[in-house]
């Protein structure tokens, strides 16, 4: 279990979502001049004339509130809402402030125990976006997609709430229902999904070995145990004679920018570049490998919610290793962020974004991400929305998203309704009996709520089944025609 420490300066490549924040035990020349260990959150600001002003004005404010305002003025409050407006005026949805109640959560986190839906999310334009749900949690299997907007949870909005509030409402016991509605890029209608928050699996690397001696190992979040556990994996793959290697990072938020560099040494040659980092007067501080390559051909598996320290992973293996990247275009975080909490002292933390990283070359790819050298996207029915239970049953002639969706369904499940275009014709109808024969549900060619849930069910199972992943399937005819091409040279 990690202790909380206080008095280090943590450098984040996570967002702070609903489920998680990771951090890095380390610093950058340069930035831990910026705040003196020990000092008072407006120590700084007493220099100056000017900075004597300022804060006298903030002082004078809170003052006045609380002398005037025609009600009891919780003070704790407003100091809270002049630092949330400090931050958002900053327009930055990685830089955030979190009070009490939310830093304990943080810590929570660090110490790799929570409980929510398991979704990494961020704050873009006053919407809560996924960056990527965590793998196995009850986000992903309910079919929460990277870029979906949180629109609201059990019918209280979220548009325009500060992060932290948000999250807040995403989050709560194990057991409890969240009834989620999202927007999806796409989909004409709001999404609703009923997910039951449970506890997180913090369990960050899985590897297995395919046929042809190909190992895949899939890292979900770069957690401060990340860099042990895939060392551990990858050398047990390499005793099983590994000729070529898959890394999946797949839905993987980001995490420790330290455990990252770990990972990549192992694989970029000593005295190649595996990230930069500038600050804001240009500087760049640039993390050279002092591992070396290895003698197997290595693939990168990415897609849009693949963020932060996944695409760092991903820009060093390509540049600097030579590594193939396959997938879809990653998310597109190209900042770093410091926390800081002794300096609050309270309980409380700030966030805030201090540099930006650059790939080996020198790309910042904030905004606009990292392009696959081969583009492979998914089946519709990997990012179909659920049926909406509330407008059931669907039958012959009815046309509207859900019956959409459930030929989207259908299709992937291989009982061929002939048409997606959300019209409920005869074909469809032959589709859903066939199904409903199949499952052992009463034959009747309408979707009622057993048969909507019963095609999501096995359209889960589906998903989860490898030989259903075109993208893997991709990656290793990848890596297997690079070993035949290494193996072919004289």
């Amino acid at each position: 279990m990690m202790k909380k420490r206080s008095a280090l300066l943590f450098v984040i490549l996570g967002l702070l979502g609903g489920s998680l924040l990771t951090i890095v035990l380390m610093t950058y020349p340069g930035i831990t001049s910026q705040v003196k260990p020990g000092e008072g959150l407006l120590a700084s600001v007493t220099g100056s004339s000017q900075q004597k002003n300022d804060l006298k004005k903030i002082e004078t404010a809170m003052d006045l509130i609380s002398s005037n305002y025609y009600k009891d003025v919780d003070r704790t409050k407003l100091i809270d809402g002049a630092i949330n407006g400090m931050m958002e005026s900053l327009g930055d949805p990685y830089s955030n402030y979190m009070g009490q109640e939310t830093a304990a959560q943080f810590e929570e986190s660090i110490e790799g125990s929570f409980t929510g839906i398991g979704a990494e999310v961020s704050s873009q334009d006053g919407n809560v976006v996924v960056v990527s749900p965590i793998k196995g949690s009850p986000a992903e299997k309910a079919g929460i997609r990277a870029k979906d907007i949180i629109m609201s949870v059990n019918g209280e909005s979220l548009q325009g709430l500060e992060l932290n509030k948000a999250v807040n409402k995403i989050r709560g016991p194990k057991g409890s229902e969240a009834k989620v509605q999202v927007k999806r890029a796409g989909s004409t209608e709001p999404i609703e999904f009923t997910i039951v928050r449970d506890d997180i699996d913090l369990e960050t690397v899985y590897a297995h070995m395919e046929d042809g001696g190909i190992g895949v190992i899939n890292i979900t979040q770069f957690s401060l145990n990340t860099g042990e556990r895939f060392k551990e994996e990858l050398a047990k793959l390499e005793k099983q004679n590994m000729k070529g290697l898959i890394i999946d990072v797949r839905n993987d938020p980001g995490g420790v920018l330290q455990v990252v560099i770990d990972i990549a040494e192992q694989f970029v040659p000593k005295g190649k570049v595996i990230v930069q980092v500038e600050d804001k007067n240009g500087k760049k501080e640039q993390s050279k490998s002092n591992g070396s390559a290895k003698p197997y051909p290595i693939t990168v598996l990415m897609n849009k919610g693949s963020a932060s320290a996944s695409e760092i992973l991903a820009g060093a293996l390509q540049q600097s290793a030579g590594a193939t990247l396959v997938g879809e275009n990653s998310f597109g975080k190209g900042t770093v962020q410091t926390s800081y909490d002794k300096q609050m002292g309270d309980g409380s933390l700030l966030k805030i974004t201090i540099a930006k990283w650059l790939t080996p070359n020198g790309t910042w790819i904030h905004e606009k991400g990292i392009k696959p050298d081969i583009a492979v996207n998914q089946p519709d029915y990997f990012s179909v929305a659920p049926i909406n239970k509330e407008k059931l049953p669907l039958k012959y002639d009815s046309n509207s998203m859900d019956v959409k969706s459930a030929q989207t369904m259908l299709r992937g499940l291989d009982f061929k309704p002939d048409r997606v275009d959300g019209y409920y014709d005869q074909k469809t109808e032959e589709a859903v009996k066939a199904f409903q024969k199949k499952k052992g549900i009463q034959v009747t060619g309408q979707i009622d709520e057993k048969t909507a849930e019963s095609l999501e069910a096995s359209l889960i199972e589906r998903i989860a089944n490898p030989q259903y992943d075109a993208q893997l399937k991709r990656a290793i005819e990848n890596v297997s025609k690079d070993i035949s091409s290494a193996v072919s040279k004289p």
